[in-house]
């Protein structure tokens, strides 16, 4: 499994609330991509222009080969679109050892 988070600065509150119904109609198209496992989108506390999206995807193959090429990416981008200017992360990660196990 791969983790990319997106991160994402949107000073404007009025796009901010733009930018949160964008991804609620947007992650129909990721729940629907079989390379999907997950995803998560959270809002800073302190600076709440500051956005993080989370998906998680079977690899990073699947994800740009899969997904980006496959027919549930153009409509998710069509969602998104305005919002790609205001990207300053794209990447992809790995877990380590270090996660949660739960707790009891």
């Amino acid at each position: 499994m791969t983790v990319e988070y997106v991160r994402y600065r949107i000073a404007d509150p009025e796009r901010r609330t733009a930018f949160e119904k964008a991804y609620a109609t947007a992650v129909q198209h990721l729940y629907s991509a079989p390379q999907c496992l997950g995803y998560e989108l959270s809002r800073g506390v302190e600076e709440p222009e500051r956005y993080v999206l989370r998906i998680e995807w079977t690899s990073v193959e699947d994800h740009e080969n899969g997904f980006r090429r496959g027919p549930h990416f153009p409509p998710f981008l069509a969602e998104i679109r305005p919002f790609t200017g205001d990207i300053e992360e794209m990447r992809h990660y790995e877990r380590t050892l270090v996660v949660d196990k739960g707790r009891g």
